[in-house]
């Protein structure tokens, strides 16, 4: 396969990614006892057991989208690495790795492997964008900044979810810590897509042999 079109399938891979926010949707729809995304965190869609207080009988969408947009992560961070540059794309492929991970160690059947599992994700995402900001400054400045601002963003939104507990604002910090990267990330994506090559426009314009022939002629 060629590199423009192992490019061009890493770009796709991380457009795909904030359709993400869609499965959240979707699953917490499902959801009887109440489900707040202001107040409850993404990890609780992905419960398996249901009691009389809460219940998502999605659950396995849940998980099974934690580990599904983990892979196009590493996927579209492999397939990108000239862009990305080694320490941008080691640092996602983690992300990816701790997305897998924790669809496969739900909250509610160990909390502390959860835990464990879910944690690079938030270190690595962050940093990721702030390196990845700082690699594309001299080229494409604008999409640096908002890189960097977004890289901040999430890191303080991370810090602050971690803080807070179970506090009335967990949901909603954990979310500014998760679907801001996909968006950055999908727009730096949008930037690497192969472009066209005008060649058959340039042969069109190109003057035939006949032309040639009759202008020689003259």
């Amino acid at each position: 396969m060629s590199e423009r079109r192992l490019v061009f399938w890493g770009a796709l891979a991380l457009l795909l990614r904030p359709a993400y926010v869609a499965t959240e949707i979707v699953a917490a729809a499902a959801t009887t006892g109440g489900y707040s995304f202001v107040a409850d965190s993404v990890s609780r869609l992905g419960e398996v057991g249901c009691s009389e207080a809460f219940c998502s009988p999605r659950h396995e969408l849940m998980n099974g989208s934690f580990v599904g947009f983990g892979i196009l992560l590493i996927v579209g961070a492999a397939l990108l690495h000239r862009a990305l540059g080694p320490w941008a794309r080691s640092l996602l492929v983690i992300s990816g790795l701790s997305s897998v991970a924790t669809g496969l160690a739900p909250l509610d059947q160990s909390a502390t492997l959860h835990a464990i599992a879910a944690t690079p994700l938030f270190v690595a995402q962050p940093v990721a964008l702030l390196v990845l900001g700082t690699r594309l400054r001299p080229g494409q400045p604008r999409l640096a900044a908002v890189l960097t601002a977004t890289g901040f963003l999430v890191a303080a939104a991370a810090l602050a979810f971690v803080f807070s507990g179970d506090g009335t604002a967990t949901g909603i910090l954990e979310r500014l810590a998760l679907w801001p990267v996909l968006v950055a990330l999908a727009a730096f994506a949008a930037t690497t897509l192969p472009r066209r090559e005008p060649a058959a426009r340039d042969r069109s314009a190109q003057p035939t042999k006949g032309a040639v022939r009759r202008r020689h002629a003259q």
